[in-house]
């Protein structure tokens, strides 16, 4: 059931998930208040550090208001709004992904006792999140995440238990940032699934209102719960052409068609060098990257034998003991292992999981320290393919 309240009275709608209402920013900030009181923990933007970071929040309150940020290959900076806007921004350097594949995991501890050794594993999970102003990118990138960790013959515990329970409040784009390129994805900038809420952030001259659109019936339920005024025809228009003036500035481009196979027969070509004399291998791309997932195990042992652990971390295809094998590294050059990179990202990721490793968010170019470009190597390469 959905009821709207209109002069006092409520009816009732006969189609609820899709439903689009009004969220004045007062019940916007009571919304957040009832998934706390739910026992959600909220994860969401805020200024820390010179940046808008994903981290946990208590409300309202802790959200960037009037702040964005300029994003070019190499750079970015926030910079203040002229307008009171809590969702200014195109993305930051943290994507949701540590959220669920966290950067260490202690996977087992163990000690010594009566002449055996007692195994503890780690901790699984806690208090479910709610993830406050997704972007679409971003929960490409979730899904993404969920096909490696969550969905295919064996998933892993840790994540699984995170993922969990999960409520997505989404926030659809209302500026694109200068290294984004999400349309060339199919990948943004408006929200389409994956989430519970999607919002669209409005000031005008009626006001900071939000544009809710409903996507389950748990997300009905919060809505329903803070109250809500029905969206008019001039709400919903004023919501669309926000998206669409977003999508046609993007940053970037990246042409998609057969991408594939276009880096498959160009494994040799001569930008694979040319790049390389610029990389850093500082691994940046691939840590800001929400659906990159290397990762090590590390052992470790006190010096008298009797406590030991093993932990997980993040790692990245650009550190030379990625690759390490028997007898030496794969891949010992940096030449090699950005062609490792890019060519997963794009090609060998389709045969892996049936869709790109890349969902156009630009994170990898803006905080690049030397400012490579995915989109420009890729149109090098096609600029020059002999196919």
């Amino acid at each position: 059931m959905f009821a709207e309240r209109r002069h006092g009275a409520f009816f009732v709608c006969e189609r609820a998930v899709g439903r689009r209402v009004i969220l004045s920013r007062d019940r916007f900030g009571a919304l957040l208040g009832a998934l706390a009181a739910d026992g959600y923990t909220l994860v969401g933007p805020t200024v820390r550090d010179g940046a808008i970071v994903h981290a946990r929040i208590r409300g309202i309150e802790d959200l960037p208001e009037g702040w964005g940020e300029v994003q070019e290959a190499g750079m970015y900076r926030l910079r203040k709004r002229d307008d009171r806007a809590l969702f200014g921004y195109a993305v930051g350097p943290r994507s949701w992904k540590e959220s669920f594949f966290v950067p260490t995991l202690q996977l087992w501890r163990a000690h010594r006792q009566d002449g055996t050794f007692v195994v503890l594993e780690g901790a699984r999970g806690a208090a479910p999140l709610a993830l406050i102003g997704a972007r679409s990118c971003d929960l490409h990138g979730v899904a993404i995440q969920d096909k490696v960790f969550r969905d295919g013959a064996f998933s892993d515990p840790d994540y699984e238990a995170r993922r969990r329970g999960t409520f997505v409040v989404a926030v659809q784009c209302g500026q694109s940032g200068g290294t984004c390129f999400c349309v060339s994805m199919g990948t943004g900038p408006e929200s389409t699934e994956g989430f519970d809420i999607a919002l669209t952030e409005i000031l005008d001259e009626r006001g900071h209102r939000f544009v809710a659109e409903i996507g389950t019936e748990r997300g009905l339920k919060f809505v329903e719960a803070v109250g809500f005024e029905p969206a008019d025809d001039a709400d919903v228009e004023t919501a669309l052409r926000i998206v669409a003036k977003t999508a046609g500035e993007m940053g970037r481009t990246l042409d998609t068609g057969g991408i594939r196979d276009l880096l498959y027969r160009n494994l040799e070509h001569p930008r694979w060098a040319e790049v390389a004399d610029r990389c850093l291998a500082c691994t940046s791309c691939t840590l800001v990257c929400p659906t990159c997932f290397c990762s090590s195990v590390e052992d470790k042992t006190d010096i008298d034998g009797e406590h030991a652990e093993r932990t997980r971390r993040w790692d990245s295809c650009f550190t030379m003991d990625h690759s390490y094998v028997h007898g030496g590294s794969v891949r010992a050059s940096i030449r090699s292992r950005y062609r490792q990179w890019l060519t997963h990202k794009l090609a060998s990721w389709i045969d892996q999981f049936g869709s790109s490793g890349c969902v156009g968010c630009g994170r990898c170019i803006t905080w690049c320290p030397v400012g490579i470009d995915i989109t420009e190597e890729v149109a090098a390469i096609r600029a020059t393919d002999g196919a």
